[in-house]
């Protein structure tokens, strides 16, 4: 098949993150590796000095610690330079207050792409949206080095937060507890059982009222605490 000039590409759900190393406004990094054994939401934005942008990196910076909780690490993403990087959060930190958040300090990475190699990678540069600029792309990257999630957003619509770290939370719960989470699940819910493999497993699920609440063959419910959930995937 011919290759298309301006042919977006991007890595898929399930793949090993791209590699790079890149200069941020923490000092260079190598990704995935000096992040091992985290998880990572890794996040690009548009540009600097752009009110959506500064929006969210005010709510990020303010649930910086909600996330490293979880084991989880933010890493975000421009085209900008390193120095307009630094001025815009030295901005953010002395002039903007937004939602009751002010002298919020940015203290986790901001790349530098400015040749947009990085950008590339990940497919975040669509031409229906810009040629210079990234989408509000978000990378869900297990302690593996494995992307788990993609979140794509347009340039005009700030990211919903709190969707972010329900995701977050739901991965690691699937991953601990070998279920998987229904719609619109939060810690507390009832999750789903794997769907049966053969018969008599079909049949032993259906009978098994005590443990499980079974609609049907394939709809088997159970319950998973609360507590149990936060303690297995928040530090204490």
């Amino acid at each position: 098949m011919e290759k298309m000039e301006n042919q977006v590409f991007m890595p898929r759900i399930g793949e090993q993150a791209p590699e790079f190393t890149a200069i941020t406004t923490q000092g260079t990094i190598n990704f995935p590796k000096d992040y091992e054994g985290k998880w990572v939401i890794f996040f690009s934005h548009p540009a600097d000095f752009t009110p959506v942008c500064t929006s969210e990196f005010m709510t990020f910076a303010s649930m910086e610690k909600q996330f490293q909780e979880a084991n989880c690490e933010l890493l975000g993403l421009s085209v900008d330079g390193l120095y307009s990087h630094i001025a815009w959060l030295r901005t953010i930190k002395e002039k903007i207050e937004y939602k009751g958040m002010k002298d919020v300090e940015v203290k986790f990475p901001l790349i530098e792409d400015i040749t947009m190699e990085v950008s590339k990678k990940y497919g975040m540069i669509m031409e229906g949206e810009s040629n210079t600029k990234a989408v509000r792309a978000v990378f869900f990257v297990d302690p593996k080095g494995t992307i788990r999630t993609i979140l794509y957003y347009p340039l005009s619509i700030g990211r919903n937060f709190d969707e972010i770290y329900r995701a977050l939370i739901a991965l690691q719960t699937a991953d601990a507890f070998e279920v998987a989470c229904p719609a619109d699940w939060r810690p507390g819910d009832d999750v789903i059982v794997p769907t049966a493999g053969s018969c008599g497993v079909a049949k032993e699920r259906m009978d098994d009222v005590e443990n499980l609440d079974c609609k049907d063959w394939f709809f088997c419910t159970k319950k998973l605490d609360k507590d149990l959930v936060l303690n297995t995937v928040l530090k204490k």
